[in-house]
């Protein structure tokens, strides 16, 4: 019997799927432990759009091709850590619209990080992720 990974949203904190996160991901003994670095929104050649909706699509398009490289699919992701060049909330919502796509209502928890920038001028978005193969 294979063990799943267990998403909480425990009572006595507030319901977080609305902004595209869970609270806590259990991962079952045994598993396979993925680490995915920061995926930007260059394409396969490095080209980068100066465009936060493209580079953020085009990261997480990156994200799928570390992650099946590895052998996992989304489901297997348990952690995201995103940096948002000059956030704001219109940004958030581009990326909870964006994660409840690829995740729905089994979103992996999040740590959304503001930054004046990233490694490259034009960069607008990263992404890094945690996934696990029960």
């Amino acid at each position: 019997m294979e063990k799943k990974i267990q998403r909480i949203n425990p009572a006595g904190l507030y319901d977080p799927s609305a902004n595209g996160y869970t609270h806590v991901a259990v991962v079952p003994p045994g598993a396979t432990l993925i680490y995915v670095a920061g995926q930007g929104g260059e394409d396969e050649n490095g080209n980068l759009v100066d465009d936060f909706a493209a580079q953020l699509k085009q990261a997480f398009a990156n994200l799928q091709v570390a992650l099946t490289a590895a052998g996992a699919r989304p489901e297997h992701v348990v952690k995201l850590t995103t940096l948002i060049v000059n956030h704001d909330e219109s940004k958030l919502q581009q990326l909870v619209a964006q994660v409840q796509t690829i995740w729905g209502n089994e979103a992996p928890t999040q740590t959304l990080i503001p930054v004046p920038r990233l490694a490259l001028d034009s960069m607008l978005f990263e992404v890094e992720a945690v996934a696990v193969i029960p």
